[in-house]
């Protein structure tokens, strides 16, 4: 099982969009010297809507040969589309990730049924390791605990990436499900909550630019150690927070610019952060130690 603080990582791009490639490769490096314990490449983050299909692949593949098996690389391969998923998961598959993040189906609002099919039928015709991913805020579906917990006896289905931020949901999932199905918080404010009361870990955009405290953090958090978890999270606390001000990744991206680490392109209709909230992201940053 993939434990602690999986980053959900940006995809550097250039002014003119391109995919900077230097500067994906110089990420991955840093992650992994900080303590970061988990990849993910090509999610929301990552831009996953606006990336072609080869794109898609090539990033995966970039990636995993940057890690070389260092730590875990999980490659996000969801779409609206069930057939789109599984040529992307087989994709995912043959670059070498070591697991996938499936989005629910966006905009055509399956049912409960249609999503429990979809997940399946991807699950039995590409033999990886895959994690649901509910996150209603982007997607306008909602999949449920009772599908959910379904879809956690389906060989191949390891764990859900759960964003709505409900800890009482994600209580009653580790609770129902086998203790070898994961729950990992998608929500950068509630992860530790999630975490203390046994979940896995954190998809995290906050670990984006502070890696080294978001993985201390976690590890505090899955080891038990509450109180100084929570000493440490409310460091992060303005970041995850702050990260949020407008539609994720522009915040982030914007972070990371101003802390070097990338060039500030990103591909419409995402565009930059609004200067209206540059002082309160900067702010943020400063108050969690990480300008």
């Amino acid at each position: 099982m993939i434990k602690g603080s999986a980053v959900a990582l940006v995809t550097p791009m250039t002014e003119s969009n391109d995919i900077d490639w230097a500067a994906l490769d110089a990420l991955v490096e840093w992650h992994i010297e900080s303590g970061t314990h988990a990849l993910v490449a090509v999610g929301t983050t990552g831009e996953s809507a606006t990336l072609d299909m080869k794109e898609h692949a090539v990033v995966i593949k970039r990636v995993v040969d940057q890690t070389a098996g260092r730590i875990p690389v999980i490659a996000g391969t969801g779409a609206n589309s069930t057939q789109e998923a599984v040529e992307l998961t087989q994709g995912a598959k043959a670059a070498g990730a070591d697991a996938c993040l499936l989005v629910t189906p966006y905009y055509n609002k399956p049912t409960q049924e249609g999503l429990f099919q979809h997940h399946r039928h991807i699950a039995e015709a590409v033999d990886i390791p895959q994690i649901l991913y509910n996150v209603p805020g982007r997607t306008s579906i909602d999949m449920l605990p009772e599908t959910v917990i379904r879809l956690s006896k389906v060989d191949n289905i390891i764990g859900v990436k759960e964003a709505t931020g409900d800890i009482e949901r994600a209580r009653h999932l580790i609770e129902a499900c086998d203790n070898d199905f994961a729950v990992y918080s998608g929500d950068d404010l509630t992860a530790l909550e999630l975490m203390l009361v046994g979940g896995a870990g954190d998809i995290s955009v906050t670990a984006n630019v502070a890696p080294k405290a978001m993985a201390q953090m976690c590890e505090l958090a899955l080891s038990g150690k509450a109180d100084e978890a929570h000493a440490l999270n409310d460091t992060l606390v303005p970041l995850h927070k702050g990260l949020f001000v407008e539609s994720n990744p522009i915040p982030v991206k914007w972070a990371l610019m101003k802390m070097g680490k990338i060039q500030k392109g990103i591909r419409l209709p995402m565009t930059e952060l609004d200067e209206r909230y540059h002082d309160a992201v900067m702010t943020a940053m400063k108050q969690s130690g990480v300008l």
